[in-house]
């Protein structure tokens, strides 16, 4: 097909987005996907042989080119009436690009911008729902055997510039955000906490920042309206995919610890950042994150209000489920341990070129998630230095997939 030519979706599919995971059913290996937009709230689980058609609903793939690449994989003929039907029905699920998925987009925004405010979404499922409840799980975080404890921090009354906290299941990684959180209630605690978590689901624009405030189980928590109104009269394109913030989890995991920690009136401004290192070298992606994150540095000096950057952001990823060819072993854990806290050496001496670059030799190999919202705290802050508090990892599924994660605070 020539060059511009618009593709047939019925014969050269879109998947969207998706998230995939492994999962094993007595002597069958199946995969689940899942939309982490929250556009569906379906999930497909597939065979392998399905999973490695939908693997090639890309665009560039026919449906007929798709039938010779699974030929040659598994040898045999696969009928085009079959993936027909998988496409109707991976349509009909809004996991494909297409116009029933662009109509749901377009009634999600209106939904999402009628609403007072931003619920909470993952109350009653990472974390309690009732108020009574969720201070008590918080306490437990601090007080377990993994947490910090309410010891004297040897940062006590300094004003605190930043905080890296996890993004990751909660009844997991407690006790790590409560690592960064222990600082944060202790220190001098500014007005405004700007909270740029990773954007899983991915972003056109790069970073989305929403005017809704935030409810959580203690109550909602106001967005300074002050400074979201200006970045939005600079950088404009930066509202346009605010429905991100509809189900993405990143920020709604630090509120309860900023409500329990936080002994004053503060405001938030919520951002999701999606860009890798990688994509750094990409001139158009350099320019568009020069721009937001200088006018957005430029606001907060203008408002005249103290300010504490959080990232909320995960670090590597390994094993099946993210795209490995084996599951991680005790050695592969530790060499990519000992890898992140080589990178994490660049964040605390507060060099993020040099962060970035450590990822970029690395080809992101490990898929460091959080690079975004971690990158975009060190060009934003201004601090004498940082400090790797603790870090750990999680395990994903049965295949051991891991994640890791950190908690640093920077004064």
């Amino acid at each position: 097909m020539t060059s511009g030519t618009i593709k047939d979706s019925v014969q050269y599919p879109v998947l969207r987005n998706l998230q995939f995971s492994p999962i094993k059913q007595g002597e069958d290996q199946l995969v689940v996907l899942w939309d982490p937009s929250g556009l569906s709230q379906e999930k497909l689980v597939l065979p392998l042989n399905f999973f490695f058609i939908v693997q090639h609903f890309d665009g560039e793939h026919s449906i007929q080119d798709i039938g010779a690449l699974y030929l040659k994989r598994f040898g045999e003929f696969l009928l085009p009436s079959k993936v027909e039907q998988l496409v109707t029905d991976l349509d009909q699920k809004l996991f494909l690009e297409g116009p029933r998925t662009e109509t749901a987009r377009q009634q999600a925004r209106i939904e999402y911008r009628q609403r007072p405010f931003r619920p909470a979404v993952f109350a009653g499922r990472s974390y309690e729902a009732d108020g009574v409840k969720l201070r008590k799980q918080i306490d437990g975080f601090f007080t377990s055997s993994e947490g910090p404890d309410f010891k004297p921090s040897e940062h006590k009354g300094k004003l605190i510039k930043g905080l890296v906290a996890p993004t990751y299941d909660l009844k997991q990684a407690g006790p790590v955000y409560a690592w960064g959180y222990k600082e944060l209630q202790e220190c001098q605690q500014p007005d405004v906490y700007v909270i740029i978590g990773t954007a899983h689901a991915g972003l056109e624009n790069l970073f989305a920042v929403t005017e809704k405030d935030f409810e959580t189980p203690l109550g909602v928590i106001s967005t300074d309206q002050q400074i979201v109104s200006r970045l939005k009269a600079v950088v404009p394109a930066c509202v346009e995919e605010e429905i991100a913030h509809q189900a993405e989890h990143a920020i709604e995991f630090q509120l309860p610890f900023l409500q329990t920690s936080v002994n004053k009136p503060f405001t938030i401004v919520p951002i999701l950042s999606s860009f890798s290192a990688s994509s750094l070298k990409d001139t158009t992606v350099q320019h568009s994150v020069e721009r937001f994150l200088t006018a957005f540095r430029d606001i907060m000096t203008e408002s005249g209000k103290t300010v504490c950057v959080v990232a909320a952001g995960e670090l590597a990823h390994l094993g099946l489920r993210y795209g490995d060819n084996a599951p991680p072993t005790d050695f592969s854990f530790h060499r990519s341990m000992q890898r992140d806290l080589e990178m994490l050496k660049h964040a605390e001496e507060l060099k993020p070129e040099e962060f970035a670059a450590y990822i970029q030799r690395e080809n992101d190999q490990r898929r460091i998630s959080g690079f975004s919202p971690i990158y975009s705290l060190l060009r934003l802050i201004q601090a004498e230095k940082g400090q790797v508090l603790r870090y750990d990892r999680g395990i994903t599924d049965q295949y051991n997939s891991t994640v890791t994660y950190a908690s640093l605070v920077f004064f």
